[in-house]
């Protein structure tokens, strides 16, 4: 396993099972079972050792802290395909309720080996980025996907649009994660689905109205119109409006 002094710069890779609470006693004891294997298979399938990988588990979750050597590209092009040709083979075999679908969440940075696992901001933004809404909303907006992936902004401009990976930017859609402490850009990617797609993108945001100003007498009232309830009189004598309401156009509009 690679050791190193103080704050040097690593990788840090982390997944989580979505849904797991939802689980039984024992499909949690069996993910927690499988979820490793299926880690270490798609490493071996992309050259990777993940002995030497310094891994933290918890469950349902694994954060994997790596030193950079150069091969980060792979990390994020070939593992990941191994990963989702894993869990496509390991889910095939499962009825839907068995499922493993996964949550996963790439960064780089300074970071120490710590007494009671990793320090530096670099794991806490991989957390950040673990926990996005977006993650949970492209796996909830894709039901067929087997895994959603989040790129740390720095880790997309070094490997994807730096061009030393297979993958195409048009893969990915740039999102802001905004995470306790954290705000920043990402990068997501669902493999197989259009990251672009209105379902991929989820709900869209309701527009915020502008408030009712504030007259004198008390709060102004608000009147919103539907061209279904609007009626149009032409008036050739004095008529009593008083209470009414007159809008006033052309006969051309």
């Amino acid at each position: 396993m690679a050791e190193w002094s103080g704050f040097y710069p690593c990788t840090c890779i982390a997944v989580d099972a979505q849904a797991y609470g939802g689980n039984n006693d024992r499909r949690q004891s069996e993910i927690q079972h499988d979820l490793p294997r299926i880690l270490s298979r798609a490493a071996r399938g992309t050259g990777l050792d993940r002995s030497q990988w310094h891994i933290q588990p918890k469950g349902d979750e694994e954060l994997a802290v790596r030193p950079m050597d150069g091969t980060e590209p792979r990390l994020v092009d070939d593992f990941m395909r191994h990963l989702v040709s894993e869990l496509r083979e390991y889910n095939g075999l499962r009825i839907p309720a068995a499922r493993m679908r996964l949550r996963a969440a790439i960064h780089h940075g300074p970071v120490e080996l710590a007494d009671n696992g990793f320090a530096g901001t670099t794991v806490v933004t991989t957390s950040r980025l673990l926990s996005s809404r977006h993650l949970y909303d492209a796996l909830r907006a894709n039901a067929d996907a087997d895994l959603a992936l989040l790129l740390s902004d720095d880790v997309y401009r070094s490997t994807v649009a730096g061009g030393h990976t297979t993958l195409s930017t048009a893969d990915f859609r740039c999102v802001t994660v905004r995470e306790k402490e954290c705000e920043a850009a990402a990068w997501l990617r669902v493999p197989g689905h259009d990251a672009h797609s209105p379902c991929t993108r989820g709900a869209a945001t309701a527009q915020p109205q502008p408030p009712a100003r504030e007259e004198a007498g008390g709060p102004a009232m608000r009147h919103e119109y539907r061209g279904d309830q609007i009626s149009v009189n032409n008036f050739t004598a004095p008529v009593d409006l008083r209470g009414g309401v007159v809008g006033f156009g052309s006969a051309g509009g």
